[in-house]
């Protein structure tokens, strides 16, 4: 694999990791699925690097901490730049609220926020469980070193093809203008299909999605802008759901405000070719065997590092 160009834009790689897999039933980001082993997040680092990516940010929990760094750092020294921040149940919650009852992170947007202090450069967020494809790597890294506009971006994935046969998932459902630009994006977290319709379990009654919808996997695209934002919000998201052990702080929650509030615009990007994940331990045969066709067909190599 060829080592980026350190003359380059520079572009970091921000992998959230740090997810409990409780439907899973393990630790699914370090679980082996390609024939050497290899891990989803392999896959993605490796397209990244390809890409010409030049920093990876690792977000974990302090207790696979020391596995991922045995595992990646290896693998990525002298391709790109590696920092580890630990998403922590209490990092960046004010003393004044009481969190010890609390078991699991804050979700996505806290994520983004742990890594803050680390990117100074337009950077990428991803799912450390999910299986993007090269070209969706391919497209974003383009489309920051050559966009003039400003604008943050979103991969968009179709509805109908990031659905799990073997239960509920939660996705971020988009809408976009006639330029491109998203209009919003709704975190539907029990999203299922019913003969053959793809329909959204919600307190207020079953409501029925558009399959093409542009959805978010969780592959954004920020300038390192959106702290600002992502911040003040985490604050007031704090002051209200606090004491709520299940609340969490969505990156979507932060697109829509950024878009509603005109404070920028998220470009939707080509690139979503293809998306495979692991949400329950089922997913896994699947998930392998998916990945040995991509082999088979020299989009990857049978050992990658």
């Amino acid at each position: 694999m060829d080592t980026p160009n350190r003359t380059q834009k520079k572009v970091t790689l921000l992998v959230m990791a740090a997810g409990m897999g409780s439907r899973y039933g393990g630790i699914k980001q370090i679980d082996g699925f390609g024939p050497s082993g290899e891990t989803i997040m392999d896959y993605s680092l490796f397209d990244a690097v390809r890409a010409g990516f030049t920093k990876v940010v690792f977000i974990v929990r302090d207790e696979i901490l020391e596995t991922v760094k045995e595992k990646f750092l290896p693998k990525l020294q002298g391709k790109v730049a590696v920092e580890f921040v630990v998403q922590s149940i209490d990092k960046l919650i004010p003393a004044s609220y009481d969190i010890t009852e609390r078991t699991k992170p804050w979700g996505t947007g806290h994520a983004l926020l742990c890594a803050k202090d680390v990117i100074q450069e337009p950077f990428v967020a991803i799912n450390a469980d999910d299986f993007y494809g090269k070209e969706a790597f391919a497209s974003v890294a383009h489309y920051f070193k050559n966009d003039t506009t400003g604008a943050h971006a979103m991969v968009g994935f179709t509805l109908s093809n990031v659905l799990s046969e073997h239960g509920s998932v939660s996705r971020g459902v988009g809408e976009q203008d006639a330029e491109g630009y998203l209009q919003s994006v709704v975190e539907r977290t029990t999203i299922v299909t019913e003969q053959g319709k793809v329909i959204s379990k919600e307190a207020s009654g079953d409501r029925v999605l558009d399959p093409s919808a542009p959805t978010s996997m969780n592959f954004w695209g920020f300038h390192p802008s959106v702290f600002a934002l992502a911040s003040s919000m985490f604050d007031d998201f704090l002051k209200e759901n606090h004491q709520n052990l299940k609340s969490e702080f969505y990156i979507p929650l932060i697109v829509n405000e950024l878009i509603h509030r005109g404070l920028g615009k998220v470009k939707v990007l080509g690139g979503g070719n293809i998306w495979f994940g692991v949400t329950y331990k089922e997913d896994k045969e699947e998930v392998s065997s998916k990945i040995r066709a991509l082999i088979a067909k020299g989009e990857y190599p049978e050992k990658l590092w």
